[in-house]
């Protein structure tokens, strides 16, 4: 139903093949701490060891230039990627999905807006709304296909031999991955000695939200924020909107802090 691949560029012509050894983490400006220094590792080899170098209380100043985040940076082949449902729409787009393309240029039409408006905030928040759209007209037909299978015995029940410690190889690695909601997770564990050695995640909002890396590149979260119009500097809603085109979720809510080192704390709501 939602190919997978990656679009780069913004090029819709072309989609290119996943390939999970190209993902990466680094920390170059995260509160960690990676031994050996803060290059790049994949996650199967990342680590976690919190080391807060940040300002202290009130908190009310980021110095960018060093370590500003509890967040790691994710990299696809050294590259930032976004995420989530409009992700899964531009690659649908582009792998030529009949139906996909049914429902985006119908919305670009009711819109009068061409592709290009895709990648907006408005473009995301459409998209979130589309894939809910499809999303809801294939359940009936996927409760019609569980009830049948169902009645027909075709739903194997999971083996419980496999959750027997004793079956387990003492030694093991390996990957799952699986879109959620907000977009690709992906979870690496090795084994050693029949218990969990290391265990690391890569999750949707980190993809969108991690800080910039070593080369400087901004993530998902801070490049779509660059020369958004503020009609109001006292009172960023548009920021606020922006960010939450993307369903964050990261601790409460968005905070903003202007030039001045001046904190606030918008409403939910909003």
């Amino acid at each position: 139903m939602f190919p997978r691949g990656v679009v780069l560029g913004r090029d819709l012509t072309k989609v290119h093949p996943v390939d999970p050894a190209k993902i990466t983490e680094s920390v170059s400006h995260s509160w960690y701490d990676y031994s050996g220094g803060d290059a790049a590792k994949h996650p199967s080899q990342g680590e976690t060891n919190p080391k807060y170098t940040g300002p202290k209380p009130p908190y009310d100043q980021l110095d960018v230039a060093n370590k500003y985040s509890w967040l790691k940076t994710p990299r696809y082949d050294g590259k930032p990627m976004e995420v989530g449902p409009l992700a899964r729409m531009i690659v649908g787009y582009a792998s030529g999905s009949k139906e996909i393309q049914s429902v985006v240029n119908g919305a670009l039409k009711a819109l009068n807006a061409p592709p290009a408006v895709l990648f907006s905030t408005l473009g995301r928040i459409a998209a979130r709304a589309l894939e809910a759209q499809m999303m809801a007209n294939k359940l009936e037909s996927w409760v019609d296909q569980l009830d049948s299978n169902m009645a027909h015995g075709k739903v194997a029940m999971f083996n419980p031999v496999h959750w027997d410690p004793s079956t387990w190889p003492s030694s093991a690695s390996g990957y799952g991955w699986h879109e959620a909601p907000r977009g690709s997770l992906g979870h690496w564990v090795e084994i050693s000695g029949k218990s969990i050695k290391n265990y690391q995640a890569v999750v949707p909002t980190t993809w969108n939200a991690g800080p910039r890396d070593g080369q400087g590149q901004r993530g998902a979260y801070e490049a779509s924020l660059l020369n958004t119009p503020v009609a109001d500097p006292a009172r960023p809603l548009e920021l606020l909107r922006t960010i939450h085109s993307f369903d964050p979720c990261i601790a409460c809510a968005v905070h903003v802090i202007d030039a001045q080192g001046r904190k606030y704390t918008l409403p939910k709501a909003v």
